[in-house]
């Protein structure tokens, strides 16, 4: 059986997820913002944490987490390449390895660009790829360490993953996002539908997190970047998919 997801709203904005594999008892939490939360969520359903999954060393995606394993100590996995500025680990990782929760087997991809060593999390047979500050719900992460090249790598990595994947992505950052890739995509039909929703949604207090990838592929700018309409758009037609990235990075963060 597929692992059991529960999104925990954290701090003002972010994400931690759970998942939970009924078979074995086995849990894991992706990212620790903060600790409260992910405590409460535990005790609601009476799971016990075994995995502590960090993407990257941002503190808000670790800080709870000297708070969280004295409660629930649990092996915590990261990666290698960012060993020197995480938590300390009981297992280092780099794209290619792999490990298991319960049934499924995760796999870990580099998706270096928000920071250089930031990894991201494919459970294939669950169908969920953790994605934290590379892809995220209509956007993708700053560049605070990475490149564009490095980035639009990410994306493309995370692009080829099976359209049914559900992404769990760490910010509630959607409704920004949706309003900005409006202003590079405004044609596109699938994006103004999504609009609309995430609107509805964020009214009634819902989260727009984790979302479908294809819906992702189909109004995410930055994973629209070889889309012949948006480089037209940008006044950037016949130009490579790196430079349309490039300026839709560039216009994003000054958006």
């Amino acid at each position: 059986m597929p692992l059991e997801l529960v999104t925990v709203p954290c701090l003002e904005d972010n994400y931690a997820f759970l998942v939970h594999d009924a078979d074995s008892g086995e849990t894991a939490v992706i990212d620790v913002p903060e600790a409260g939360p992910i405590k409460a969520a535990l005790a609601a359903r009476d799971w016990t944490l075994s995995h502590v999954l960090l993407t990257h060393h941002h503190w808000d995606h670790v800080d709870g987490l000297p708070e969280l394993l004295a409660d629930h100590p649990a092996k915590v996995v990261g990666a290698s390449a960012d060993a020197h500025r995480l938590p300390p680990l009981d297992l280092a990782v780099a794209e290619g390895d792999s490990f298991t929760v319960g049934s499924d087997s995760f796999e870990v991809l580099d998706v270096s660009g928000h920071t250089v060593g930031h990894i991201a999390f494919y459970a294939p047979a669950s169908k969920l790829v953790f994605t934290a500050d590379s892809l995220m719900a209509l956007g993708c992460g700053r560049l605070f360490e990475g490149t564009p090249a490095q980035m639009l790598d990410s994306m493309t990595k995370l692009a080829a993953l099976p359209g049914d994947t559900t992404v769990c992505s760490g910010h509630e950052y959607t409704t920004t996002n949706a309003n900005f890739a409006a202003t590079v995509d405004p044609q596109n039909a699938a994006l103004i539908s999504r609009t609309q929703d995430i609107a509805e949604k964020r009214a009634a207090g819902m989260p727009t997190v984790p979302s479908k990838l294809q819906l992702e592929l189909d109004t995410n700018p930055f994973l629209r970047a070889s889309d012949p309409a948006i480089a037209a758009h940008l006044d950037m037609a016949g130009a490579t998919p790196l430079d349309v990235f490039t300026e839709i990075r560039a216009r994003r963060d000054r958006f």
